[in-house]
């Protein structure tokens, strides 16, 4: 048979070779078409490769039933409708690991650069002017470099910086201490890193909890002239909080590979001359165009020839009467993960899914990769039902699935098990005819809430008048309590209060609830 390949967007020559040098594919190259035009030419194809230009729809999709698998030659999918392609048995594949070292390397081209005022020299130079004084930079040896972020990129950051005898500390939410040693890095929190660093660079996906963590706030925990990076998003940094910054002193400089709104021509960081910048280059190396390709092409043989894909980013095939059985339990399993993610304080070592009841006699790995999708998602982007135990796993994180026929009165029970180094938290939940999903269980507290909405978890001393004090606080804060479920293991013990609430807690509220007599703890959570 013959697997006829559509490329819709340039892709490097070399990179599409194991497609094209294969005697049974077919590929046609026609880029620049619009989405009618793909509609009109698609029917008979059996791939799609994309990188950024073509943005595939339900409607591409529903107009090829012989579509088997669409290839994004890069990191990100947002060009592609995921829900569409699962619904519709195709499988998406992507390329995360191919401009990996492209990304490092620019980063580090970015660094040196600030360091010794590279960019401001040669422009100096380019208008005739021979300047010396004006550009006396700062060595990197002896430094400390901050990462926020050690996934794929951070992690090679990190390798190079110490080549250059930079002192490195790091923070992620999946650092352990034990592999910060492997590596030869130092451990932070956040706060911490952000003291510690003569320069920062950040390598985060963006996601609500990233969205200008760099923020006012954060630029007042740093030394006075630090240096700051981004080759990762725009929108991580605060603009307008680094312009404050760098206008103040606060700042030394910038470099800057990404903005929130680009094209950036017209950005009022770049009026300033502490701050360099490039046009999101960070992956735009020969070779990074090439191995995305060659990845890609890679998974879309795989895929075709029946084989298993290395970079799927949705849900993988499993048979129809296993997925009749345990379709209920996805929401109730993503949403146990969510859960948990938010009552860790350091990085998760272990997780372990207990399935008790029916589900112990089913194919349950698609709810426990749900499960970690959930945990993932907090902190992670292009987390999926998929690839979540992948990158768990990549990020030192142990997974464990157990079944019992124990279900403490509950037709199916799943219990999601957290560790760090520090603590250990548990929550179960099950499924409810005619309500859906429920926590019935937190530690060691009985409990009935729904996993829905913006909720508040109170670790408190069971005493009188510790319930009346929260509410009245709330009331202050103009926050008001939908429900209220309480669980304690013994009279005037420890015990926890669950609430859901209209609107999701700020900051201000959280820290003001934990300065009332009788309470341990509270996290804000949302779900």
């Amino acid at each position: 048979m013959t697997y006829h390949i559509l490329i819709s967007d340039p892709l490097s020559e070399e990179g599409m070779a194991p497609l094209t040098q294969a005697d049974d594919f077919a590929v046609t190259v026609d880029t620049g078409l619009t989405e009618a035009e793909i509609i009109q030419k698609i029917s008979n194809f059996h791939a799609l490769l994309v990188r950024s230009q073509t943005t595939v729809t339900r409607a591409i999709m529903e107009a090829a039933p012989n579509l088997k698998v669409i290839g994004r030659a890069g990191v990100g999918v947002d060009n592609i409708d995921l829900e569409a392609a699962t619904e519709l048995g195709i499988v998406v594949v992507n390329a995360p690991d191919g401009n990996t070292n492209s990304a490092a390397e620019h980063t580090v081209a970015m660094m040196m650069s600030l360091a010794r005022n590279i960019p401001q020299a040669f422009l100096a130079l380019k208008e005739e002017r021979w300047e010396r004084k004006q550009h006396i930079g700062v060595e990197l040896k002896g430094k400390t470099l901050g990462i926020v972020g050690m996934g794929r990129i951070g992690a090679e950051v990190a390798y190079r910086a110490k080549g250059q005898r930079m002192d490195v500390i790091a923070y992620d939410p999946f650092l352990t201490k034990d592999r910060a040693v492997k590596m030869g890095i130092g451990y932070g929190t956040l706060e911490e890193v952000l003291a510690a660093s003569d320069f920062l660079t950040v390598h985060t996906p963006l996601l609500k909890e990233t969205h200008h963590m760099i923020s006012t706030e954060a630029f007042a925990q740093m030394k006075g002239g630090v240096q700051i990076l981004n080759c990762a998003r725009g929108g991580i940094i605060d603009e307008d909080a680094l312009y404050e910054a760098i206008i103040s002193g606060k700042v030394a400089g910038a470099a800057l590979d990404v903005f929130e709104e680009e094209p950036a021509v017209h950005h009022k960081l770049l009026e300033l001359p502490q701050v360099i910048a490039t046009p999101h280059l960070g992956a735009s190396t020969v070779e990074a165009q090439e191995n995305v390709a060659i990845d890609v092409s890679k998974d879309v043989m795989q895929i075709l020839q029946g084989g298993q894909a290395i970079h799927p980013v949705n849900f993988s095939s499993i048979s129809p009467e296993v997925m009749r059985k345990i379709q209920p339990y996805f929401d109730l399993a993503e949403k146990l993960g969510a859960f948990l993610a938010r009552t860790m304080p350091d990085a998760i070592e272990e997780v372990t899914v207990y399935y008790a009841g029916d589900l112990a006699d089913q194919e349950v790995a698609p709810l426990t990769r749900n499960t970690v999708k959930g945990l993932l998602q907090r902190y992670l982007g292009n987390v999926n039902d998929v690839n979540a135990t992948h990158l768990a796993k990549k990020r030192g994180i142990t997974i464990n699935e157990q079944k019992t026929s124990t279900t403490r009165g509950f037709t199916s029970l799943v219990t999601v098990e957290v560790k760090s180094a520090t603590v250990t938290h548990q929550v179960a939940g099950t499924l409810v005819n005619g309500l859906g999903a429920r926590i019935v269980k937190v530690d060691d507290y009985y409990v009935d809430v729904t996993p829905a909405g913006h909720m508040l978890l109170v670790r408190h001393k069971d005493q009188p008048g510790a319930i009346g004090r929260v509410g009245t606080l709330l009331a202050q804060y103009a926050v008001n309590i939908a429900t209220m479920q309480v669980g304690r293991s013994n009279e005037g013990g420890d015990a926890i209060m669950m609430l859901t609430v209209d609107k999701e807690p700020q900051k201000e509220e959280v820290e003001g609830l934990k300065q009332l007599d009788d309470i341990f703890d509270v996290t804000a959570i949302t779900i």
